[in-house]
């Protein structure tokens, strides 16, 4: 008897897991698509510059590189506003916020490093008051 309820309760859990696997609604790709260059504070492309994305209201981050000519790709993405820059050997372009994409619409970008103009204080190197 405890050997068969033990044998129903597992095979409930079972059929359980099952049918949420089954009724989960597939992670479906998206169909649009970011592409652009990273261009340098020279004026010149920025080679294999890192370029990062996220959905507008902040999830969902990822990066790409981008190739030898300063170009990069970000394909299957859903339909929604993104936010994007790039970064290349410790220089990073402004934030291009709330770029729309309709469901299998291509835009292009162009994302411009720029040196900081002022490097901000560390914390470390202010000297307590006495």
């Amino acid at each position: 008897m405890k050997r068969a309820l033990i044998f129903l309760t597992v095979f409930g859990l079972v059929l359980i897991t099952a049918h949420r696997v089954v009724a989960a609604p597939p992670q479906s790709k998206g169909t649009s698509t970011i592409s652009g260059v990273v261009i340098g504070p020279n004026d010149k492309p920025a080679p294999h510059a890192s370029v990062s994305y996220q959905s507008s209201d902040g999830s969902a981050p990822h990066a790409v590189y981008a190739d030898a000519h300063g170009r990069f790709t970000i394909s299957q993405l859903k339909a929604d506003s993104y936010d994007i820059r790039a970064s290349a050997k410790g220089i990073f372009s402004d934030w291009q916020k709330n770029i729309p994409l309709r469901k299998g619409q291509a835009r292009s970008v162009e994302l411009h490093l720029i040196y900081a103009k002022e490097m901000p204080k560390s914390v470390s190197s202010t000297k307590p008051k006495q």
